[in-house]
């Protein structure tokens, strides 16, 4: 896993100094908006994409978002 994926146009990673956001950009990296910002799932720490979804490793578990980052569910 890492920090930063591509999903289709869009670039998706785990913020550089708040593990807590997710970000996007549309501009290469050039510039980031915060598509989810809080601490309910833990501190973010690797991404992946598996095609039907993300997944990311946090420090309270497995989850997985299916809306590109905007909502995240415990993976079981």
């Amino acid at each position: 896993m890492s920090q930063m994926i591509t999903k289709g146009e869009e670039l998706i990673r785990i913020n550089p100094t708040n593990s807590n956001k997710i970000e996007y950009s549309t501009t290469s990296g050039r510039s980031w908006h915060v598509r989810y910002s809080g601490s309910s799932y833990g501190n973010f720490q690797d991404l992946t994409d598996n095609v039907k979804e993300i997944l990311a490793s946090t420090s309270k578990g497995l989850y997985y978002s299916n809306t590109n980052g905007r909502s995240w569910h415990k993976r079981n």
